[in-house]
């Protein structure tokens, strides 16, 4: 396997290794999705305290184990410290082979991915991180090490669904306002399913105070606006998972090359 990993002072960035070490990430998942963020369990995930689904055997899952802290009753304790977070990644190449992505089930990828028939894409999902940790050094490590990703299996565009917390357009009006003007041009389109589809453009573009809607958004979703990320037409609502989930797509080609500075060259 590719070498991934990256560090940051007490901060390590791998891939999980063996069934114990994903099934603490989807300890850490239900942690956050489902006790803080009020996502809804099913009785067998509340027993077993996972999230979990038929996707977590095929994907590979980066985590961020914080060295040297004092284990708290609910740490999670992998072999070099607490684990803090992790993403869950996912080959075109290996989605062909399992019935495709997780994402297509709220946005019609399909047509994209038949666009582009000799570009490989990577699905990024699942991404959490303890509260106490979701700040720039923790986002910045996990950016490096999709990076790190994206450049070992030679990958050329990453899409994702992004999620903002709550079931309420209006709440995030500003927000989803200020992102439906990252709109993809025609070659990079993707559409949230009709059955699905959410209006997006909720303020008016001369309206928006940018500053107060990127004041608004997650941390990694600005990140992903910063390296040049498109977002796709219309949000979906997951009521599961209480959020509103807007698609990522981010072809490497169209990142700012002044990233590469910091994170490495392309591959190619």
């Amino acid at each position: 396997m590719p070498e991934i990993s990256a560090e940051k002072g007490s901060l390590v960035l791998r891939l999980a290794s063996g069934a114990d070490e994903i099934e603490a990430c989807q300890h850490l998942r239900f942690r956050v999705f489902y006790e803080e963020l009020g996502a809804s369990a099913d009785p067998i995930a509340a027993d077993r305290k996972l999230d979990s689904d038929q996707f977590d055997a095929i994907c590979d899952h980066l985590v961020v184990v914080q060295r040297g802290t004092t284990a708290g009753e609910r740490s999670i304790v992998l072999r070099d410290g607490e684990l803090i977070g992790t993403y869950r990644l996912l080959r075109q190449d290996v989605a062909d082979k399992h019935g495709g992505f997780y994402t297509q089930r709220e946005f019609d990828i399909a047509p994209l991915i038949a666009a582009h028939p000799n570009l490989r894409f990577l699905e990024l999902g699942r991404s959490c991180v303890l509260e106490p940790f979701r700040t720039k050094p923790v986002v910045e490590l996990l950016w490096q090490g999709i990076w790190n990703y994206v450049r070992a299996y030679d990958m050329h565009v990453m899409l994702g669904c992004a999620s903002l917390e709550g079931t309420d357009p209006y709440t995030h009006a500003l927000a989803l306002s200020l992102l439906a003007e990252a709109k993809a041009p025609p070659e990079w389109e993707v559409r949230a399913l009709p059955s699905h589809y959410v209006n997006m453009r909720l303020i008016a573009p001369d309206a928006i105070d940018q500053r107060r809607a990127l004041r608004g958004l997650p941390p990694l979703i600005k990140g992903y606006l910063r390296l040049g990320c498109y977002i796709g037409d219309g949000a979906v609502i997951d009521r599961q998972f209480n959020t509103i989930d807007v698609l990522i797509v981010l072809p490497v080609a169209a990142i700012n090359a002044r990233y590469f500075s910091h994170f490495g060259q392309p591959n190619g």
